[in-house]
């Protein structure tokens, strides 16, 4: 029996989840579960502050600023398939509406490579669907660089960890004071 590796599925640019509805509804109809299995949308949460008009107390108009949470797509026009590479599980995907091709196939019916499972790996724990351990060698009290969102290339100091979501509490100057942010270990570097 084959390996259960991940492929990296081209598709039409915004269309992402649209595809990856269409290729779960295929994986049913069809009865591939048993070569099918994950299908992801490589997105992360983000936040971003927009002004709206408002009214105070007194009935003037005034702008505030509203905190907006939004899935950004970290890989646009991209779907990652974790899959075992039959020749009917690949023809199912290359099939499906809005499949552009599989990345890593030199075309002319050449089945594609799979994504190492270290760069699948770092993805996954991105977005929060991994399931493996991260092991981090910093503790609370470290001074640690922030590598990306809101605080990237801030330096802090970890004030907690939780284990469980895989992230700390680390404290960076914004403003002049000091203040929490909740960063996934990923994102942390020891300095």
């Amino acid at each position: 029996m084959e390996d259960k590796l991940w492929y990296v599925v081209n598709t039409y640019s915004g269309h992402e989840n649209r595809v990856k509805e269409n290729l779960e509804r295929r994986v049913e109809t069809m009865g591939i579960q048993d070569s099918l299995f994950r299908i992801i949308v490589a997105e992360e949460k983000v936040i971003e502050y927009k002004k709206v008009n408002a009214k105070d107390a007194h009935g003037n108009k005034v702008e505030k600023m509203k905190k907006v949470e939004k899935n950004k797509n970290l890989f646009p026009g991209y779907l990652f398939v974790e899959m075992i590479m039959t020749d009917e599980a690949w023809y199912v995907v290359r099939n499906t509406p809005g499949v552009t091709g599989f990345i890593g196939s030199s075309g002319g019916g050449a089945k594609p490579f799979p994504v190492s499972p270290e760069e699948i790996e770092s993805i996954l724990r991105r977005i929060g669907e991994s399931d493996q351990a991260i092991e981090v060698d910093f503790e609370v009290g470290d001074v640690v660089k922030i590598l990306s969102g809101p605080f990237q290339g801030q330096e802090g100091k970890i004030d907690s960890m939780d284990d469980d979501t895989q992230s700390a509490r680390v404290l960076v100057v914004f403003a002049s004071r000091e203040t929490p942010a909740e960063v996934s270990y990923v994102d942390l570097e020891k300095i």
